[in-house]
This record gives C-alpha cells, structure tokens and sequence, in this order.
C-alpha cells in the first residue's frame, strides 16, 4: 500500500473549508493515499459533556461526504473517555502511525491529546524523521474563516444563504420517515415527516423551498419540495420536526424510507394561523411560491 497523507479534524459539515484542506493535501501529495482522520462522537461531548454544538453532519454523511472531497480512506476515531486520556504520543502511536504519512495536514490552531496538550509543533516533533506536518491556514470564505461554528449560526438565525454558501451546497437534512398527525393529507399536503435529534442542527423555524430524495422504495429519487421546520403552532404542536411535502405528489410511499431534505432558499417564517382554512390558503400560496424559485 502507498505511503498517505493525512488530514485531521472533526470535518462537521465537510465545508468548504475542508474541502480545500483535502485539495491542499491532494496537491502536496499527488502521489500519496488520501486520508481524512476524524473523531465520533464530537470530543466536547466527552470532555465536557452538554456543552457540545448541534451537528452538521451524522457519522454516516461525513464519511460519505469526505469521499465525495477526495479522501480515499476515512479513519474514525471512537473518541472516548480513555482517548481523551492519550498523550500526544500516544495519539500519534496509535492513529497516525499505522497509517504511515509522508505528511500531515491540521489547521493552524488544532491541539490534540490530553487536555489539548499538543500543538503542531509537537506534531512536527513526534513526526520528526516520518512525515513532514504543515499548519494550514483556515480557508477564508469572506471576511472571516470558513467553519462548522458560522454555518450553525447562520442556519439558527435563519440565514440560509450564508450557510450555503459556507457550505458549498444545500444544506441537508437525513432521517426516517415516520407517522405524523395526518393533518397535511386532510389538507391535501401529505408531508414527510422527520424527528429532530436533540445533537442535530437544523435551519431555524419557518418554511424553505427544497428536494427531497428518497433512498430506496418505489418512489425512489429526487423530488420538488415545500419543507417545513417547526412544532405546528397553529396545532399547538411542541416536537419539533422538519416536515417536507413533495410538490404535486400525493401518492407516495415514504414511511420508514431513509431520506435526504436539501434546503434550497428561505421562503418565509412560521407563523400561527387561526384555523385550518386559513393554513390551507397559506400553503397553496407558499407552494406557488416554491414553484418558482425551484423553476418547475
């Protein structure tokens, strides 16, 4: 197996920020296998628990999201209380090592090790005579460094623009379809709906125009979507969920099918109407609404 290099850092989101640290080592190493080395769950989770942020990206869409970058290999490390303990050294010892880097990539204020203890410059220490380290410069996507942290303000504040532009696409939402109350099919709006994870981070309350995609099924593929992120306040509703009705379509068969919600552009906040009749009137509006900024 070639020699690698290695890229290390909780890639939440996979922003543009790192994807450009994966193109930076791609273009060090040309000839070298591409490794991201990330962590799960989130350190702050186990080092001070409940002070964690609201994720981007689950386990399973960061990986795929690192390869679609470029990574050739992911590297999770099940980041754990005994982990926390691990000396830089033995962090080094355990993770970079067997991967045999020609050279590796953090950025420029990335610590590792108990209680943060190493910097790059250690790095470059414990590496001395294996692999070349170089701290990058965070990628700057305006004013200010391209991170995890401003997409998650942006996507609570309701600013959908900025965190899409951080992020490079849509921003995406996965889960499992599950039963709701019913009252959009009343209505003539089926929704899928999907439960918000207390860890995951979603756009702030209102409604956005989209796509959902549906995994697998019948109705497998890409579809037009009016998406709702809400508690239902016209309903008295108090779980908050994103809700996304395929435009057009009330024929599909999405319950317990894993699907993705991109959210494409804010339309409008959640309002509390006084009855069904006038939600009904609303919806029809906002519908015509997406149909044109979707351009179908």
């Amino acid at each position: 197996m070639s020699r690698s290099v290695v890229v290390i850092g909780n890639f939440d989101g996979v922003h543009t920020g790192h994807r450009w640290l994966l193109e930076q080592a791609r273009l060090r190493e040309p000839g070298a296998r591409l490794v991201a080395v990330t962590f799960w769950p989130h350190p702050v989770s186990v080092v001070r628990p409940g002070r964690e942020p609201k994720l981007l990206t689950d386990p399973s869409q960061r990986e795929r999201l690192l390869r679609e970058a470029g990574a050739e290999q992911v590297v999770v490390v099940s980041f754990t209380t005994e982990v926390s303990r691990w000396s830089p050294a033995e962090f080094v010892d355990r993770v970079l090592r067997p991967l045999d880097p020609v050279r590796v990539l953090v950025g420029e204020g990335f610590t590792f090790g108990h209680r943060a203890a190493g910097t790059p410059d250690t790095l470059r220490e414990l590496l001395r005579g294996v692999a070349e380290v170089d701290a990058v410069a965070l990628h700057r996507a305006d004013e200010a460094p391209a991170s995890s942290s401003r997409i998650r303000a942006a996507l609570a504040a309701g600013d959908l623009a900025t965190a899409n532009a951080l992020l490079g696409r849509p921003y995406c939402f996965s889960g499992t379809v599950v039963v709701g109350d019913q009252r959009g099919r009343q209505m003539g709006f089926p929704t899928a709906n999907l439960l918000v994870p207390e860890s995951m981070a979603v756009p702030a309350d209102g409604i956005y125009a989209g796509w959902l995609t549906a995994r697998s099924g019948p109705d497998a593929g890409r579809h037009p979507a009016a998406i709702s992120v809400g508690t239902n306040p016209t309903f008295d509703g108090v779980q908050r969920r994103v809700e996304a009705n395929v435009i057009g379509r009330t024929d599909l068969q999405l319950y317990g099918v894993e699907v993705d919600v991109e959210f494409t552009a804010w339309v409008r906040g959640q309002v509390r109407y006084t009855g069904m009749d006038d939600l009904v009137v609303q919806i029809r509006a906002d519908v015509a609404t997406i149909r044109e900024v979707l351009g179908i």
